[in-house]
Order: structure tokens, then C-alpha cells, then sequence
């Protein structure tokens, strides 16, 4: 048998897999167009959340690395943090900023994560719905009430 590069050969059988009378196999689409599906939805919005994963990774990378070198190792370990040490941190707009940064991405990159998940695994559209749904909840309260922590935060009280 010679070796035709045009064509995929079985290493096992020694037999042609695909050629002109057995062309490569047609993979069905996940979930395929119901009557109910929009005409035009295609959008850009999972290669922004594609980017967004990228991205907002490596910038978590440092922001975590950067937050866990200079509070732990830099500033005297776990022992000092307190209810004074956060009160003298965030009485700095740097370290608000760090913070809220690292909240927010941090949510907002979990959630992104999960709502692929969810897609990829819920089968009935009313589930994906609702746990989609859930998620954003969770998500927005979350952020909101970070937010609302890192921006209201009072060391003098008591």
C-alpha cells in the first residue's frame, strides 16, 4: 500500500478512512434551531466574554499575587490583620481602588465562567434560564454589596 497523503489511513486495519465515497463525519450542532429561535443572533458577545476571561485572568493574577505579597509577607502576616488594619487600609483610595478592582473582577469573572458552564450543561432552555437568572442575582448582589462595604466603610465605629 502506498503512502497517499490525501487520504487518512486506519493504523490498525490499514484501511482508508475518509476518501470521496466516505467523506468526514457531519457533527450535529448541540442544540439546533427551533422555531422559537431569533433570526439574527449572531453577536460578537462570546468572543467579548472569551476576551474578558483572558484578560481579566491575568490582571487578577497580579492584583492577588500583589495583594497577598504585601499584606501577608511585607506587612507582618495574618497576625496583624484586623479590624484596625483594614480601617488604616482603606482609609487610602489606592487600596479602595484595589480592592473594588479585585472585587469586581474577580465576580465578574467567576460569573462569566459559570454562565459558560450553565450553557454548556443545562439542557432545557427554563433551566438555563433560571440558573442564569440566579446567577446574575448573585453576582449583582454580591458586587453591590462589596461595593457599598469598600465605599461606606467607617473605622470609627463602635
Amino acid at each position: 500500500m502506498s503512502a497517499d497523503t490525501s487520504s487518512a489511513v486506519d493504523p490498525v486495519e490499514g484501511v482508508s478512512l475518509y476518501d470521496v465515497d466516505n467523506p468526514a463525519p457531519v457533527i450535529e450542532p448541540p442544540r439546533k434551531r427551533t422555531k422559537k429561535t431569533p433570526k439574527s443572533t449572531r453577536t460578537n458577545f462570546e468572543l467579548y466574554g472569551w476576551l474578558f476571561m483572558r484578560l481579566s485572568g491575568v490582571v487578577l493574577v497580579v492584583l492577588v499575587l500583589g495583594h497577598l505579597l504585601i499584606q501577608l509577607v511585607l506587612d507582618g502576616g495574618v497576625s496583624k490583620v484586623g479590624f484596625a488594619f483594614v480601617a488604616g487600609r482603606w482609609a487610602s483610595p489606592f487600596w479602595q481602588g484595589w480592592d473594588l478592582l479585585m472585587l469586581w473582577l474577580a465576580m465578574l469573572h467567576g460569573a462569566n465562567g459559570l454562565r459558560t458552564v450553565i450553557n454548556d450543561y443545562a439542557e432545557r432552555p427554563k433551566t438555563r434560564f433560571w440558573l442564569k437568572n440566579l446567577l446574575y442575582a448573585a453576582t449583582v448582589f454580591t458586587v453591590l454589596l462589596g461595593t457599598l462595604v469598600i465605599f461606606t466603610f467607617d473605622p470609627n465605629i463602635r
